[in-house]
């Protein structure tokens, strides 16, 4: 399409005059029959990049995002101009789930968005090896990369499934992406350097602010800053759900309406809050980071940092959300640096222990079958791995060479008939008709559900799992049963068995601590930023690949002529009688014995094994909690028997 032609289809589909800068350049790229990677800033128009493209090729455009409120945002959007868009997630229910099925299989669907996890789904990629994809869009790209500050190990299996697939083209977006991430985003998806198009970073109508604070005085400076504000919506993060309680609550006391939000919420009072958010000019949200992704709010006038963000990149897509209509907006850190205490510790209890990765090894490679079916929180349980770790784990060995996924499944499938099964079996002839008797056949019944078991009625019937797979899900559209498959099992086939596997556990686990030592430096990154005697824009911009000409001259910096000091971190102490009495408990606990594992329990950190012992209830549960993480476990090292 030509220049004028875009433009034309811009306007008819999406009543634009203009387009922003890059997103022509990209849907270039695409309608050239090119993969591409877009890095807009936070706001700067990626999904026009796709959902208008998607109009102008034949096919489906799969949109792949980890946000389900982007997704349902975009869908009623697109759904108000006439154009087909449909998603696929864990909100749907039966019917809206065979509404997209049908929609899919008609053809109807020019977009259909989804989560990454629902790769792992069977009859989710059966669907899709069904279709032409002719563009795939991978939404928050930068979760492919180890380097990034959201890794995602599903997002490294998106390039094999557009392979599997078919897919003709993939778009990767993401806001933020320093020049290591982008190029592994670039060589994830097979994107030539000319084809990544990098929009600029900096945002001349925010002011960066940065105001050390004690923990004292945090709650007066906030209501001190939301008092003296012009009118317009303001979002304020912290770290912790129970800290967005809180300061809601203080606020509210103060005379501000002001609403908490966190993932804890139930989905119903989270969509309640973000929708009165979205309809007001001067709402305050006191929310975690699981709020703001896809809210589509033009007129946010400020944003604060109640605690320290946990990296220049999730700073930098929060304060995103601010002055997207080009109006003068504030963005400012209450800048503590003892919070980072906490987020480092949350680094720290996502490593695993030594042990727990060997006993992952010894289950993968300690039986003699090559065809493994796992059950991936069986596998977590059993080895005291969360179960993200888990997922981390069998990626690093799939990518190592070590196994290769198959398709996952469900070990059992559940059903519910709408009908007799004598009128299911009348609609249908021959063959057909028999081989559903002999199906049903197969099925025990409950009080009001069959449960099938699918590898046995396979072999009992001598016909592919998939058939069975199939005949169910075509039962279910056509709404002559409800059909709810569980148990999911994970198939893995070994390639190759270490000869030592107690030095491949050794390499995981040193990746595991890489993985932990980045998330560090996000850390210390972050301190710098808030700390740094230079302009903070410039900082920034350097950062995500961005060289900013002179000082931006509105950041605390510019504007005060140099840096004020942050409060002194008096170092937490350790209570020699609280750790008399949790070295006790050790003692009697085995699920305690690994240095980690009784660290991340004084600290307040769950895992598997804790929890399955009731341990994150007992009163020592993070008793410690105020106190570093590696501060902990240096003493716990220290006392160990033979140190």
């Amino acid at each position: 399409m030509s220049s004028i032609d875009l433009q034309a289809a811009l306007a008819e589909h999406f009543a634009f005059e203009h387009f922003k800068p890059g997103q022509e350049e990209v849907i270039g790229h695409l309608l050239h029959g090119h993969s591409a990677a877009a890095v807009f800033p936070t706001g700067g128009g990626k999904s026009l990049c796709y959902q208008l493209t998607a109009l102008e090729l034949p096919g489906l455009t799969l949109v792949v995002s980890p946000l389900i409120a982007l997704m349902k945002d975009q869908i009623d959007a697109l759904q108000a101009r006439g154009i087909a868009a449909a998603r696929l997630d864990s909100s749907l229910d039966a019917d809206g789930y065979r509404r997209v099925m049908a929609q899919l299989r008609s053809g109807e669907l020019k977009l259909l968005y989804t989560a990454p996890e629902r790769f792992n789904n069977e009859r989710f990629r059966a669907t899709m090896a069904q279709q032409r994809l002719s563009l795939l869009a991978v939404d928050e790209a930068h979760c492919i990369s180890e380097w990034g500050h959201n890794f995602r190990p599903d997002y490294l299996k998106l390039a094999g499934y557009a392979e599997r697939f078919g897919v003709e083209r993939v778009l990767a977006l993401t806001a933020t992406a320093p020049p290591q991430v982008l190029d592994d985003i670039r060589r994830g998806f097979d994107i030539a350097p000319e084809h990544a198009v990098r929009t600029g970073f900096y945002r001349p109508n925010l002011a960066l602010l940065t105001t050390p604070v004690t923990a004292e005085d945090r709650d007066a400076a906030l209501v001190e800053r939301l008092g003296g504000r012009e009118s317009g919506a303001a979002i304020v993060y912290v770290t912790l759900q129970k800290t967005a309680v809180a300061v809601a609550e203080r606020l509210r006391a103060a005379g501000f309406q002001a609403a908490p939000y966190h993932a804890g919420l139930e989905s119903e009072e989270r969509e309640r809050i973000q929708e009165n958010f979205l309809a007001s000019d001067d709402a305050i949200v006191v929310a975690t980071i699981a709020f703001g992704m896809g809210i589509d709010k033009s007129n946010i006038r400020s944003v604060y940092h109640y605690n320290l963000p946990k990296s220049l990149e999730n700073y930098a897509q929060e304060i995103g959300r601010a002055g997207r209509d080009g109006e003068i907006s504030i963005c400012e850190v209450l800048a503590n640096p003892a919070d980072l205490d906490v987020l480092r510790n949350f680094a720290h209890g996502d490593t695993p222990d030594r042990g727990a990765v060997q006993a992952l090894v010894d289950a993968i490679f300690g039986g003699g079958d090559d065809a493994l079916s796992l059950n991936l929180n069986g596998l977590s349980a059993g080895c005291d791995l969360r179960i993200l770790v888990v997922r981390t784990l069998l990626t690093y060995l799939e990518l190592g060479g070590w196994i290769e996924a198959g398709t996952p499944t469900y070990s059992v499938y559940r059903f519910q008939p709408s009908a007799p099964s004598a009128e299911i079996l009348g609609r249908f002839e021959g063959e057909r008709r028999d081989f559903l008797r002999d199906l049903f056949r197969q099925a025990k019944k409950a009080r009001t559900w069959f449960d099938i078991d699918l590898e046995a009625a396979s072999e009992r019937l001598n016909q592919p799992r998939a058939r069975l797979v199939s005949a169910l899900d075509f039962l279910a559209e056509q709404q002559l049963l409800t059909l709810k498959p569980s148990g999911v099992r994970h198939a893995y086939r070994v390639l190759r068995r270490p000869e030592d596997p107690g030095a491949l556990a050794s390499e995981l686990y040193d990746r595991a601590l890489a993985l932990e030592s980045r998330e560090l430096e996000r850390l210390d990154q972050v301190l710098e930023l808030t700390s740094l005697d230079d302009c903070r824009w410039r900082y920034l911009s350097r950062h995500f690949g961005e060289e900013l000409d002179g000082e931006c001259g509105h950041c605390s910096w510019c504007l005060d002529g140099g840096a004020e000091p942050l409060p002194e971190v008096i170092p937490a102490e350790i209570d020699d009688a609280l750790w008399a009495r949790a070295g006790a408990l050790r003692n009697r606990e085995a699920a305690l014995a690994p240095p980690r594992a009784f660290t991340r329990f004084l600290v307040g950190l769950t895992s598997p094994k804790l929890t399955r012992a009731k341990l994150s209830r007992h009163e020592l549960f993070g008793c410690l909690g105020a106190v570093p993480f590696l501060q902990v476990l240096e003493r716990v090292d220290a006392e160990a028997p033979g140190a």
